[in-house]
C-alpha cells in the first residue's frame, strides 16, 4: 500500500516538473516573440527613419543643386553693365527655371499702381540695396511653391541693378565736370572724334562751337572766384538749356567751352550759337551780393564746309572765335578765311 502510494506521490511530482517546466517554456516562449516583435518594430523604425533620411537628403540635394542652377544664372546677370541687357538676361533665367506669365521692370510706382487695369492681376517685388528702391518687377504667373526660386532670382538681379547704377555713377562722375555739369575736355575730344568719324562717314554735316566768357578774369579779380564759380555754373546751365539732348557740350578748360553739334550745318551752328549767347545776354546773374551780366564770344566751323580733318575743324573754330574776340566781343563769328 506504502509503495503504491509513493508510486502516486513520485508521478504527481513528475507530471508537476513537467507542467511546471511546460509553463516556464511558454512563458520564455511568449517572452522571446515578444522581444522579437520589439526588435522587428525597432527595425522597422530605424527602416522608416533611413528612408525618411533618405528622402529628405534627396529633397536637400535637389533643392540645393536647383538654387546652384538659379545661382550659376544669376552669373550671367551680372556680366553686363547695360540695365535693359541685364533684365533679357533675368528674364531668360526665369524662363529656364520657371513658369511665368509675364514679368516687367517699372520705376517710379505710386501706392495704388496696383489699381491700374494694365497691372491687374499682377504681383510686385521691390528691388532694394540696402533701403534704397531700385525699381519693382511686376510679374503674374508664379506658382505659389515657385515663389521662393522667383525671389533668388529677383534679389540677384536687384544686386545686379545696384552694380550697374554704381558704375554708372562712378562713370559719369568721371566724364562730367564737377562745377558746370558739363563734359570733361578729355571726354568732350573723344566724343567729338567718334561723331566726326560718323559725319565723314555718311558725309553728313558737322559743326563745333568754341564759346569764351568775355573779360571773365575781370570778374574774378572784382567780385571773386565764389563769383567766378557760379558765373561759370550758370554758362553751364545756359549752354544745356540751348542744345538738343545729341549735341556735346564740354568745359574745354577755364572759361573757355566746347559745344559739338552733329547733323548741323553752318547756318544751323550759327543759330545755335546765337541763341547761346543771347540767352547768357539777357540774363542777370545774382551771385551773393552781386549781381551782374556777362557775355559770350563764340567761334564757329563747320565740316565739310570749313575743313575735311578732325584738328582743322577745331583749329578754325578756336580762329573764328579769336576774331570775335578781336571785333569787340559778345558776338558769333563763322569761319570764313583766315586773316586779321
Amino acid at each position: 500500500m506504502h509503495f503504491y502510494i509513493m508510486l502516486f506521490m513520485i508521478v504527481a511530482f513528475v507530471l508537476l516538473v513537467i507542467y511546471v517546466a511546460k509553463v516556464a517554456v511558454l512563458d520564455f516562449e511568449h517572452r522571446a516573440d515578444a522581444d522579437v516583435l520589439q526588435v522587428k518594430e525597432a527595425y522597422s523604425k530605424i527602416i522608416q527613419q533611413k528612408d525618411a533620411m533618405s528622402a529628405e537628403k534627396k529633397l536637400l540635394q535637389d533643392e540645393a543643386e536647383r538654387i546652384f542652377v538659379l545661382y550659376d544664372l544669376t552669373r550671367e546677370i551680372t556680366k553686363t553693365f547695360d540695365e535693359d541687357e541685364a533684365f533679357r538676361s533675368f528674364k531668360e533665367a526665369l524662363n529656364k527655371q520657371l513658369h511665368v506669365d509675364d514679368c516687367q521692370l517699372v520705376e517710379g510706382l505710386s501706392d495704388q499702381v496696383t489699381d491700374f487695369p494694365s497691372f491687374k492681376g499682377y504681383k510686385f517685388f521691390p528691388l532694394k540695396s540696402k533701403r534704397v528702391v531700385l525699381g519693382e518687377l511686376a510679374y503674374r504667373g508664379v506658382s505659389e511653391k515657385e515663389e521662393e526660386a522667383f525671389s533668388i532670382l529677383a534679389h540677384q538681379f536687384a544686386l545686379a541693378l545696384r552694380r550697374i547704377k554704381l558704375y554708372k555713377e562712378v562713370e559719369n562722375m568721371a566724364i562730367t565736370d564737377s562745377l558746370t555739369r558739363l563734359r570733361t575736355r578729355r571726354h568732350l575730344s573723344e566724343r567729338f572724334e567718334e561723331e566726326f568719324a560718323r559725319a565723314k562717314l555718311r558725309n553728313a554735316p558737322l559743326s563745333l562751337l568754341m564759346l569764351d566768357v568775355d573779360h571773365f578774369k575781370r570778374v574774378n579779380d572784382q567780385y571773386g572766384h565764389l563769383t567766378g564759380d557760379m558765373v561759370l555754373r550758370e554758362v553751364g546751365r545756359i549752354i544745356t538749356q540751348s542744345t538738343r539732348e545729341i549735341d556735346i557740350a564740354g568745359r574745354y578748360g577755364g572759361e573757355e567751352f566746347c559745344v559739338v553739334l552733329p547733323d548741323t550745318d553752318k547756318a544751323g551752328a550759327l543759330q545755335v550759337a546765337e541763341r547761346i549767347r543771347c540767352a547768357l545776354a539777357d540774363q542777370k546773374i545774382k551771385a551773393y551780393d552781386a549781381m551782374l551780366y556777362v557775355h559770350l564770344s563764340i567761334g564757329v566751323a563747320t565740316f565739310p564746309e570749313d575743313a575735311i580733318q578732325m584738328e582743322e575743324i577745331m583749329d578754325k573754330a578756336d580762329w573764328a572765335l579769336y576774331r570775335a574776340k578781336k571785333l569787340g566781343r559778345n558776338r558769333v563769328v563763322g569761319f570764313s578765311v583766315y586773316g586779321e
